[in-house]
């Protein structure tokens, strides 16, 4: 059984009562689509993160398409993200029409090398697209700082990072907007697709809401086109909506797990474990790792039943489906060896002490042995 299964699993258990209950009070409601449970989850997600709007949308992808549309960005735009990451971010520039131009990353912690920002920028860019990759978040000043200087949008991509904060502040508050995803396995997972948008601009707002309804504001009135069928799901605002009460708890439970592996890996040479940026409060949405024969432990280690997932084997540069965009091997050099090293220990908060100390043991077994 894959990790992420059993994450489900465990929480469902857990919490089955409450999540059966919200299911019921939609079906009682009699309003199945854009109702009271998504209007009461923006207004809270939106208040936990201290932000004037939020759009609920139907996924985390949409959710950087519609905010990327939101903001402007188009055909013959460039947007400037990174390519160790998710291929959604990067989908997401192209669905617009838009092109993806890559800046490396840092050795040290994986996130955006903002000092290469400037070299990126060209007369074509149009918007800064940040990753708070891994559950913790890119140094946002010198990203405004240019943004501001060249007249730039900037579009967070919160996906991996919810609650995670620099210097107290959480992400997502940075920029024009920032996209959200809550696939099942995030810090918060709905039980399927969801997304958000949060803004603190009301104009960008109002345009998210009409994108994500055929670019209606009024019913069967099409005022923006081309508009998009990207509601948020009632149960799933519902569900979302009683999660996001325990949220600072599953990120407690995260940064358990997380010093647990510290206590029990932190002495194997090799294997490099997170490192957390200065300034930020790390939510471990996943665990990564590194050692230079990752490959060689994460077989040792399926051959004792724990499957370990790589976050993420091929940066996005080096897909086939990117080909046209004329990037070479080389061009990215520490994402290019991340993906050589990288990998994924279990991390979820219901994660027993007693089977984390099984991954511990057996980890530390397999690099004995190398």
């Amino acid at each position: 059984m894959s990790t992420y299964v059993w994450q489900y699993l465990t929480e469902y258990q857990s919490e089955r009562a409450d999540i059966l209950d919200a299911v019921e009070t939609v079906f009682d409601s009699g309003r199945l689509i854009l109702g009271d449970s998504v209007r009461a989850f923006e207004e809270e997600f939106a208040a936990y993160h201290g932000a004037p709007h939020c759009t609920g949308v139907d996924n985390g992808t949409n959710a950087l398409v519609l905010g990327l549309r939101a903001l402007g960005v188009g055909p013959g735009d460039e947007v400037v993200t990174v390519s160790n990451t998710a291929a959604p971010t990067v989908v997401a520039i192209a669905a617009v029409g838009a092109t993806p131009v890559f800046v490396d990353v840092r050795e040290e912690d994986y996130l955006m090398d903002t000092r290469m920002l400037s070299s990126a920028i060209g007369p074509r860019t149009r918007c800064l697209l940040p990753v708070h990759l891994y559950g913790q978040s890119v140094d946002m000043a010198p990203v405004l700082e240019l943004a501001a200087e060249h007249g730039l949008k900037v579009l967070e991509d919160c996906a991996q990072a919810h609650g995670a904060r620099r210097h107290g502040q959480l992400v997502g508050n940075a920029g024009h907007a920032a996209a959200f995803s809550f696939y099942p396995t995030k810090v918060l997972g709905a039980y399927g697709d969801a997304g958000a948008v949060v803004t603190p601009d009301l104009d960008t707002d109002r345009r998210l809401r009409r994108l994500r309804y055929y670019g209606m504001e009024e019913r069967y009135y099409v005022v923006e086109s081309p508009g998009h069928n990207s509601r948020l799901d009632e149960v799933q605002a519902e569900i979302l909506r009683r999660k996001l009460r325990r949220l600072d708890s599953y990120i407690e439970g995260r940064r358990a797990v997380a010093r647990r592996y510290q206590e029990g890996l932190g002495d194997l040479g090799e294997l490099v474990l997170p490192a957390i940026a200065p300034g930020n409060d790390h939510v471990y949405y996943v665990y990564v790792v590194r050692h230079p024969e990752r490959d060689r432990i994460i077989e040792a280690l399926a051959a004792r039943d724990i499957h370990l997932n790589i976050s993420y084997p091929w940066p996005v540069h080096t897909m086939s489906g990117f080909a046209h965009l004329g990037y070479g091997k080389g061009d990215l050099p520490v994402t290019e060896r991340l993906a050589e090293q990288i990998f994924s220990l279990p991390m979820y908060p219901s994660l027993a002490a007693g089977e984390q100390e099984k991954v511990i043991e057996a980890v530390r077994e397999v690099i004995g042995a190398l």
